[in-house]
């Protein structure tokens, strides 16, 4: 009788529309959203840019973009074959396909750190295993310790964060704008980032294979009227401990099937902040004009109307 009610267990749970992922053993153990490598001696960034590109290359990685958010800091963002595949097969995937390598001014040293593949993977909800793509960063790259908040989240918990009540989960996307097909979208909006007269400007681009899925990746200066959607405002106000969490820029437009995207910046910023407290000087309360002055950038950048 026993292994007859063990025997219905998946049926049981496909009943009651639980997703089988969700009983994985990695679903008990707690993960963080950046991973320290170490700290080098450079007299500048750019040079240590330069190293950790070539052992990213070694390693099977493609660079798809980087920049210097503020003189403090320089992002470089990669991806691989493994990661776009992964992508490909989960919906909105595009939102993790590309990772984050940053290198920012600690004193006379400088932080090299990178986002957790495995906390990106649950975050955005995607299929496959990523633990060989982190496995590959630890060997470019190296590794001291996993960081961010005081606590990890699990796999489980962070598949279905809410930052609090009422708050938005990953599937409660900004819908930005809507084009007739795929191409139009994205020739309108590459169009519109070439004039760099938005304030958004284009860092990276990743496609996915298999189906028109497009993910770009951006950087905001905060110009014409938006100053609380800037990169440099947003981290010098919630990037305040000793480890920087650089690796939470460059914001991401996913574009699939001529309909374009991003994640509310109340899911976006918590995921990667989820310690930060809802009030005080280091706060969300301390940024509070940036989820609607983030949302109006976007929707500027892509083409979209803010009548909408």
């Amino acid at each position: 009788m026993k292994k007859l009610h063990l025997a219905l267990l998946p049926l049981i749970f496909a009943w009651f529309g639980l997703s089988s992922y969700a009983f994985a053993a990695d679903d008990a153990k707690t993960h963080m959203p950046f991973i320290h490598a170490g700290n080098v001696d450079h007299p500048s960034l750019s040079k240590a840019a330069d190293e950790a590109k070539d052992k990213l290359k070694q390693n099977g990685f493609e660079i798809v973009g980087e920049y210097t958010p503020y003189k403090t800091a320089h992002i470089i963002v990669v991806t691989n074959d493994v990661m776009k595949t992964n992508a490909a097969k989960s919906e909105l995937g595009a939102f993790g396909a590309g990772l984050r390598v940053t290198l920012t001014n600690d004193g006379d040293k400088i932080q090299v750190s990178y986002s957790n593949p495995v906390y990106v993977s649950h975050v955005y909800r995607m299929k496959g295993d990523f633990s060989a793509v982190r496995a590959s960063l630890e060997k470019a790259l190296g590794f001291t310790a996993e960081y961010g908040p005081e606590d990890g989240l699990t796999g489980k918990d962070l598949r279905d964060y809410q930052y609090k009540w009422l708050m938005p989960y990953f599937t409660d996307t900004l819908d930005l704008a809507e084009y007739a097909n795929q191409k139009e979208a994205l020739d309108k909006i590459n169009a519109i980032l070439a004039t760099k007269k938005t304030g958004v400007k284009k860092v990276y681009e990743i496609s996915l294979p298999g189906k028109e899925e497009t993910v770009i990746g951006v950087a905001m200066t905060g110009a014409n009227n938006n100053d609380c959607s800037g990169d440099e405002y947003i981290m010098s106000r919630i990037d305040f401990k000793k480890l920087k969490s650089t690796g939470h820029l460059p914001y991401e437009v996913v574009v699939s099937n001529g309909k374009v995207y991003a994640l509310p910046a109340e899911f976006r910023i918590a995921i990667n902040f989820p310690d930060l407290s809802m009030m005080g000087s280091n706060s969300f309360a301390s940024i509070m004009c940036a989820p609607d002055s983030i949302k109006a950038a976007l929707v500027t950048a892509v083409g979209g109307s803010l009548e909408e």
